[in-house]
């Protein structure tokens, strides 16, 4: 999909964001359509714009819940937003919730909507343990059965292989398309480029560190709307995942978590498995002036783009490849990035491949490389590593994320990129004028 730039501008009018916490800690025990609806009052709230008028609900989710298979549609009229109002969610893996705000900006362009709610949000603490497929034959004869014999015949047929548990998070982080769990893309990038283990811990540090320094400056604060999670009394109110402490040394102690043997990936140089939701109103700008709405910035132009799966932690290049093309700009006219930390190798293969000639020439169709990112404009308030990747909702995130920060320092363009699981990538330009 690629969105026409030559159309009526959107805005986005207002944003507010949960804090994100690592699975099973502060948000565990709560719902994916309640973190979706908190954010989505929150954002109104901060707008001033009442819910009749929303025109429509896009959320960007990838496990949805068997209990809310919709959530977007639960969490909006858990929100206040009218019967009347439709809502859809949207899955295009890690990039769910840039996905999200992408449909809601065309819907406006289009005219089909002059206001749209969008996001993303994912529960990853709550998700299943599956049972094995030839389990649900004995199980479905065990509940047709009548009678004691009958039902004593078919609990008899159940072994304890029927009930080893399968994990949903792990089997959803595999591609089947190349049969590898998404870390080991992560170790073929760090073999095919060369990037050492120190490398991958140094960023890792670097992303801790930067949170860090963005939570204690308040940084955050426009973004995360305080939330009361289970039986607290007290809100949670800052990231939960952010280590202030974290060392080279502590990170170097962590084994390789998907190639045992001669691997550089670990649990230290790659995302946080967490809980969190994303919420921003976008409107047609002229609509938004007309009711005197804030304005954030604007959305420019979106991209997507396909690649080998088992290099998919590549495609933030491919969809800013594109994105330029689109848009007629060169990388050096972007000031800020954000590009979503799935793996430390993952990013670090991004910036090398970006600054390539020949990978421009063998895979982009390019005469010469697309440019070079200068780290200090790329993730400046730190990333997934430190902040964590609650997989719907990060798309969303790294929007409202690199609005807010465009602000700060008064800076027009900004460019938010992911990689997706399956071979995909998103990129997002936002203007702040």
């Amino acid at each position: 999909m690629i969105a026409n730039v030559n159309t009526n501008r959107v805005a986005i009018v207002a944003g507010a964001r949960t804090p994100l916490a690592k699975a099973g800690t502060a948000l565990k025990e709560t719902h994916v359509t309640e973190l979706a609806r908190v954010v989505m009052q929150e954002t109104l709230y901060r707008a001033n714009f009442p819910a009749e008028l929303v025109d429509e609900v896009i959320l960007g989710n990838v496990v949805m819940p068997a209990d809310a298979t919709n959530p977007a549609r639960i969490a909006a009229l858990w929100a206040g937003v009218p019967h009347r109002v439709p809502a859809l969610t949207v899955q295009r893996n890690c990039a769910s919730g840039m996905e999200a705000v992408a449909q809601a900006a065309a819907r406006i362009r289009s005219g089909e909507a002059k206001v749209v709610l969008a996001g993303g949000a994912e529960s990853m603490s709550t998700l299943p343990l599956l049972l094995p497929q030839e389990t649900l034959e004995p199980m479905s004869r065990l509940a047709r059965a009548k009678g004691v014999w009958q039902k004593a015949t078919a609990t008899a047929a159940l072994r304890p292989r029927h009930f080893k548990p399968i994990a949903a998070l792990e089997q959803g982080l595999t591609d089947p398309s190349c049969d590898m769990i998404m870390g080991k893309t992560a170790e073929v990038l760090a073999h095919e480029y060369g990037i050492s283990r120190k490398a991958q811990d140094e960023f890792a540090l670097r992303s801790h560190q930067r949170a860090g320094a963005a939570a204690e400056q308040g940084r955050f604060d426009g973004e995360i709307s305080p939330f009361y999670a289970g039986d607290r009394f007290e809100p949670v109110t800052r990231d939960v995942g952010p280590r202030a402490n974290q060392t080279m040394e502590a990170l170097g102690k962590l084994r390789p978590l998907f190639d045992r043997r001669d691997g550089t990936v670990t649990v230290g140089n790659s995302c946080q498995i967490t809980d969190g939701a994303v919420s921003m109103l976008l409107a047609d700008a002229n609509f938004a002036r007309e009711q005197g709405l804030p304005i954030l910035g604007y959305v420019r132009a979106y991209a997507v783009a396909g690649l080998d799966p088992a290099r998919m932690g590549l495609g933030p290049v491919f969809a800013i490849d594109k994105l330029l093309r689109q848009t007629g700009l060169v990388l050096s006219d972007i000031p800020l990035f954000e590009i979503n930390e799935a793996f430390a190798a993952q990013v670090l293969a991004c910036l090398t491949a970006m600054g390539s000639a020949r990978f421009a020439r063998e895979h982009l169709d390019r005469d010469d490389a697309l440019g070079e990112i200068d780290p200090e404009r790329l993730n400046v308030n730190g990333g997934a590593i430190a902040l964590g990747h609650p997989v719907g909702a990060t798309g969303a995130r790294l929007v409202l994320t690199l609005l807010m920060e465009m602000r700060r320092r008064d800076l027009e363009l900004g460019m938010a990129a992911l990689c997706v699981g399956g071979g995909q990538g998103a990129a997002i330009l936002l203007e702040l004028n």
